[in-house]
């Protein structure tokens, strides 16, 4: 009978610590992913671009790289991002597909950008 007891507290015990450990593990994603990565709401428009510019909206003020690359991942040009708004004037580009990196300390993100 005692066997049994001990079997079920150690069942117990080993069961609290592996929810513990998960329950730690999940709250420790959540913290990085809050804190992951700021530019995942940025705002990029109009895709594809006819006026000859480019809006980029960010949530914070902080200052961002903006780097712009053909298809075969030649840079076309890069510059710095001081507010919240920037606005990119690709009226000497050709028509074409544009990859656009967006670059904030750590983090960075990149986007298709279509040139009509």
């Amino acid at each position: 009978m005692k066997e049994k007891y001990l079997y079920i507290f150690l069942l117990l015990l080993i069961t609290s610590f592996s929810v513990q450990a998960q329950t730690a593990k999940n709250s420790g994603i959540a913290e990085q992913t809050k804190t992951e990565n700021t530019l995942d709401k940025v705002q990029i428009y109009p895709n594809p671009v006819t006026s000859g510019k480019i809006y980029i909206n960010t949530e914070t003020s902080s200052v961002k790289t903006l780097e712009l690359y053909d298809m075969l991942g030649k840079r076309i040009f890069i510059t710095e991002m001081n507010g919240y708004q920037k606005e990119l004037n690709v009226n000497n580009l050709k028509a074409g597909v544009y990859i656009l990196k967006l670059s904030e300390k750590n983090n960075s993100i990149t986007r298709k950008i279509v040139i009509k």
